[in-house]
């Protein structure tokens, strides 16, 4: 991994954390899982994982951190694995398609999140289903945020993808 790529992950990141803070007040609504899909699609899995690892640490920092912390970079970083691996075996997927995958991604965060409740005493399904509308807004917001990002963010990841031979294998 070259010095390009790793400030290419870490201005994400930032965007990532800057979004989030800026849309906290919003139920779910943050481009982070967006952003974390479409870095991991162009720039591999393991840049979803720094981007996941980053991005909740510095973010947590001041939106709070607690026992959930590890499970949402579980959950981020196995949506930034999944990512990469279409990616990898996909090649160039359509904006819809990285949609969709976005959207299931929205619903598979909060499955694992809510996972982690189970583990921490609380029914599972009381628990889920109480948070299935939050899931929802995830999953709507994941869709929007990919369909504006991606164009924009795709171009540049594939000019210079060209132009600095940044693979996505590292």
């Amino acid at each position: 991994m070259n010095t390009y790529k790793l400030t290419l992950i870490a201005m994400l990141a930032s965007i990532a954390v800057a979004g989030r803070m800026a849309l906290a007040n919003i139920p779910n609504v943050q481009p982070v899982t967006a952003i974390i899909i479409i870095a991991g699609f162009w720039l591999g899995p393991a840049a979803g994982i720094m981007i996941a690892l980053l991005t909740t640490i510095v973010s947590n920092m001041v939106l709070g951190m607690g026992f959930w912390t590890i499970w949402q970079i579980v959950a981020w970083a196995l949506i930034g694995i999944s990512a990469g691996m279409l990616g990898k075996y996909w090649g160039r997927l359509p904006v819809w398609g990285l949609s969709i995958f976005g959207f299931f991604s929205g619903l598979f965060y909060g499955v694992v999140l809510s996972l982690t409740m189970r583990a921490a005493g609380q029914p599972f399904w009381a628990y889920y289903l109480s948070g299935l509308p939050m899931d929802i807004n995830h999953a709507i917001s994941n869709t929007a945020f990919i369909f504006i990002l991606s164009p924009v963010l795709g171009t540049l990841f594939y000019r210079y993808q060209k132009r600095n031979e940044i693979s996505k294998a590292s």
